[in-house]
């Protein structure tokens, strides 16, 4: 259990650090709840049936975290509570429904796009660690990336209306165009 824990912290830390930040606007709160974020992780390793929602699963914990935080810092009735705490399945769900499609997108980037985004935003390295694994130099890999999820957002953006919070979590989406999604759909049944 120990050693899941540590894979997790290797895999994830880096990804809920900045998402956390960008729900609480405040590095060291952020450091603070990411700790007990995967200290939840650890206690509750065991109830993770599906390994391949574990990103989800992840996120979810730090969701609540963040919500229990502003609940228990903010003495207010629930209707007064913050746009960060959302309805936690439909938000949740709109959310894997838009990484599955941006996942899919994907493989209409180019090869070295594609690279750039898996490296930097799924397995969390740095930019600056990019670089060196391109063996490019820093400013060329920040544009790459930049470059990239300028392409995945203009594709997926072509495809579905979203709907975004004020955090950007996204909350809602309705397709646009049904060829596009059509192109994808044979993937998504797998």
């Amino acid at each position: 259990m120990e050693q899941r824990t540590t894979e997790l912290w290797h895999q994830f830390s880096d990804g809920l650090r900045r998402f956390i930040i960008n729900k609480v606007k405040d590095e060291a709160l952020a450091d603070d709840l990411l700790q007990e974020t995967f200290i939840r992780i650890h206690s509750k390793i065991d109830n993770l049936r599906d390994e391949a929602k574990v990103q989800s699963w992840v996120f979810q914990i730090a969701r609540n975290i963040i919500n229990d935080h502003y609940r228990k810092n903010n003495p207010i009735s629930d209707d007064e509570v913050p746009d960060v705490i959302d309805d936690e399945a439909e938000s949740g769900e709109a959310m894997a429904e838009t990484i599955r499609d941006m996942v899919l997108f994907m493989e209409d980037l180019p090869k070295q796009d594609c690279e750039a985004l898996c490296q930097v935003e799924f397995a969390g390295i740095s930019i600056k660690d990019y670089a060196d694994q391109a063996g490019i130099s820093y400013t060329a890999a920040k544009s790459r990336v930049a470059r990239a999820r300028y392409k995945l957002s203009d594709l997926l953006m072509n495809c579905c209306h979203y709907e975004f919070d004020k955090y950007g979590t996204v909350i809602g989406y309705h397709p646009i165009h049904c060829c596009c999604c059509n192109q994808h759909a044979k993937y998504k049944d797998r």
